[in-house]
């Protein structure tokens, strides 16, 4: 590995024009293709497998012209105090705007509330249901700006108007925050490298890697019907670890050219070296990624495919185009420890070095490993707390902010109609197979009227071949509470003895029972999903460190830091800690993916830092060092550089919070906190501690597994000449 990466990064030094003209042509291809293509909308979301997907399946095959899968609108209205909206003026008021919605040529239905008894008890809120025959993303501007037009009419003739439902909804934004992330990365990389030059290699080939991943994302959208937060998740990760995986490489040249190596050596070593590093790192991320497949949720999948292709492309860049530019940057990028000195001075002998902050911390941690063991482990234990009060849901307008009009109107909603008007739950009944449909039908009604925290349940609207009828089911509780997760379970529980009775099928639907089943959904993956990628990358962490210990120790390690993240996430987004500063303006569950996601995500960028600092320790202990000075070596060299890559990552992660899509708020704020915990508590302060009291034990391989092993050779050795041989002696 280390001598085919070696011969690579010369290659790619020497060849520089040829290596910078392909990746610009790969980039000006991908910005064509994107610039081409149609704009992405949110995807299609379903869930093989689940009861509310089967029923939502089942209603496009018996009510085709029902448009299931088409964007709906509710139109709330609310009267001036003191009126009704049965008084004359309002009631023509609407008529009117009902009337004026119905012309749209997308327009599938539009209810009228006074005929669909749509008004609430107290006669003060009505709503119009209008149905479209197209998906919200396929709605053009034109239907949307009707919409808004026609609410708008009726908000001047003195009706409060607000609108609801999903055919307003947009493409999120990330805002400004983005555009911060970034600057704090280029701060950080010039405080690191102490030259402009060397910072604007890692953020040049960041850009230009993530530029390629996110526009042929953007390309490939409509035909493989990806949503507008795939790319903009995969340019959350791509730019990420692209800054981290160039400055990683920079880094060790650096540390080449200061040990008296030429400028393409000093490339080919970096590469060798760093790169092999790299390599396993992007490895590691992209398993964990590509594993989010087996939760067998098309949307999850595509996501995590996306951005794992976008991570593979920050892994070719950071081999291939990083030593390019080092190539065009010459004698501008200085040797490490020679910021501002000419190339050909050396550093004076007659006073030693002091110590760095790495090198003084390491030290430390080998003294009293115990202590600082136990303060991680604690520390880590009590930001997990929050964890245990976790409750999963799928964001709804009730999530929204309060200033949209989804929000105004989910809140109209429930002050007229109750909270649980806005999560109705869909019940099919499928009578194909019973003898009287009929009866069928009026029995499950009936049914369902006796179970709790039902407040309404609609007569059977049967299809035109009879045999399959829609009841819609009124909750008391709001569609997130715990109360409706058991109603459903109950209508699919009192399923079992309406289909022994009547021979028909009864399935609940609707987007209540889709969030409920995509929480158990994953729910269920959450362990076989753990035992692959942990599994997968504890097999690779073996082949790298030759060890057994090390990669359990990093497994473990990473528990800690996702547990406490998730605790994190829990008392900002749920409990509503630092809700203010966070721009959270609602409450409520943890979006149901988020666990998992974060466990795939934090897993692999936890194993960045591992790869990155233990396979230091690991080349200095294969060359002669004892144990304990093995893991200061590592850290006098790594320590600043994983410091700088897991600020960077935290600045990128962090501008994501200013997004107006709560999914890419939540996963922002959860991946920036998890890098802090897993980097500074865990890597910093766990992994030292266990390797100063494993000893040798911690590099310990059966000889079985040694011969079997494939050598891989991360540390370089395969590199060393017999100069680097003897200067090793000299210093022992």
């Amino acid at each position: 590995m280390a001598t085919f990466l070696y011969k690579l990064g010369r290659i790619s030094f020497r060849r520089r024009h040829l290596v910078a003209l392909i990746w610009v042509a790969l980039l000006t291809l991908a910005g064509v293709g994107a610039a081409s293509a149609p704009a992405a909308g949110n995807s299609s979301f379903s869930i093989p497998g689940t009861e509310a997907q089967k029923a939502f399946d089942l209603l496009e095959q018996r009510f085709p012209g029902m448009s299931a899968d088409g964007a709906t609108a509710r139109v709330v209205f609310k009267a001036p105090s003191g009126e009704k909206m049965t008084d004359p003026g309002n009631k023509a008021t609407v008529q009117e705007t009902v009337k004026e919605l119905a012309d749209g040529s997308e327009v599938a239905s539009v209810t009228d509330p006074y005929r669909a008894k749509a008004v609430s008890k107290d006669g003060t809120i009505a709503y119009a249901q209008v149905s479209y025959k197209v998906s919200g993303m396929e709605l053009d501007d034109a239907a949307k700006d009707a919409l808004q037009d026609t609410a708008q009419d009726a908000r001047e003739a003195g009706l409060t108007v607000e609108i609801g439902g999903d055919a307003l909804q947009a493409v999120p934004h990330t805002g400004s925050s983005e555009i911060i992330g970034i600057a704090v990365a280029a701060v950080v990389l010039v405080i690191t490298f102490g030259s402009l030059v060397a910072a604007g290699l890692p953020l040049l080939t960041a850009l230009i890697g993530v530029g390629i991943g996110v526009s042929s994302i953007t390309a490939l959208a409509s035909a493989l019907d990806l949503g507008s937060t795939t790319s903009t998740l995969a340019m959350m990760i791509g730019l990420a670890v692209g800054i981290d995986y160039a400055l990683f490489i920079v880094s060790r040249y650096r540390a080449e050219l200061a040990e008296g190596r030429d400028r393409e050596e000093a490339v080919g070593r970096a590469v060798g070296t760093a790169g092999s590093a790299v390599v396993f790192a992007g490895l590691t991320v992209v398993i964990a990624l590509v594993g989010l497949s087996v939760v067998n949720i098309p949307m999850l999948t595509k996501m995590g495919i996306a951005a794992a292709g976008t991570v593979a492309i920050a892994v070719l860049i950071a081999l291939t185009m990083v030593p390019a530019l080092l190539g065009y940057a010459g004698r501008r990028v200085k040797p490490a420890g020679e910021k501002g000195k000419l190339l050909g001075r050396s550093k004076k002998q007659d006073k030693p070095a002091k110590p760095n902050l790495g090198t003084r911390w390491a030290s430390f941690v080998v003294r009293r490993p115990i202590a600082v063991l136990l303060l991680g482990v604690v520390g880590l234990g009590a930001a997990a707390v929050p964890a245990a009060s976790l409750e999963l849901g799928l964001p709804d307008d009730g999530s929204q902010p309060t200033s949209t009009t989804q929000r105004r109107a989910y809140d109209l909603l429930s002050e007229g109609f109750g909270p649980g008007f806005n999560g109705p739950l869909m019940v099919v009944v499928d009578a194909k197979g019973s003898d009287d449909p009929k009866a069928a039908f009026t029995a499950t009604g009936d049914e369902i009227k006796g179970l709790k925290d039902v407040v309404t349940v609609t007569p059977a609207q049967p299809n035109k071949a009879g045999d399959t009828a829609t009841i819609t089911v009124i909750p008391g509780s709001k569609p997130s509470s715990v109360t409706t997760e058991n109603l459903v379970h109950g209508i699919r529980d009192a399923g079992a003895g309406i289909k022994a009775d009547t021979d028909a099928n009864v399935l609940v639907t609707g987007s209540t029972a889709m969030n409920i089943d995509v929480s158990e959904k994953l729910n269920d993956a959450l362990v076989p999903y753990l035992v692959l990628v942990v599994g997968l990358a504890f097999l690779l962490l073996i082949v790298v460190f030759r060890s057994i210990l090390v990669p359990l120790k990093a497994a473990l390690g990473f528990l800690l830091s996702v547990m406490a993240a998730l605790g994190a996430v829990v008392a900002v987004f749920q409990w509503g800690w630092l809700a203010d500063l966070m721009g959270v303006e609602q409450t409520g569950p943890v979006m149901s993916m988020m666990p998992i996601f974060m466990v795939g995500v934090v897993f692999g960028l936890a194993m960045d830092y591992e790869v990155f600092l233990v396979t230091r320790m690991r080349e200095a202990y294969v060359h002669g060092e004892k144990p304990a000075q093995a893991v200061v070596t590592g850290f006098r060299h790594g320590a600043r550089v994983v410091t700088a890559a897991a600020v960077i990552m935290m600045a990128v992660f962090a501008g994501f919070i200013g997004s107006s899509e709560s999914m890419v708020k939540m996963i922002g704020f959860g991946l920036a906190i998890a890098v802090f915990f897993d980097a500074f508590v865990v890597r910093m302060a766990i992994v030292p501690a266990v390797l100063a009291l494993l000893g040798r034990r911690a590099w310990w391989l059966p000889k079985w597994l040694d011969r079997v092993l494939p050598n891989v050779d991360v540390e370089g050795e395969g590199l060393r000449t017999a100069d680097d041989k003897d200067k090793e002696l000299v210093h022992a």
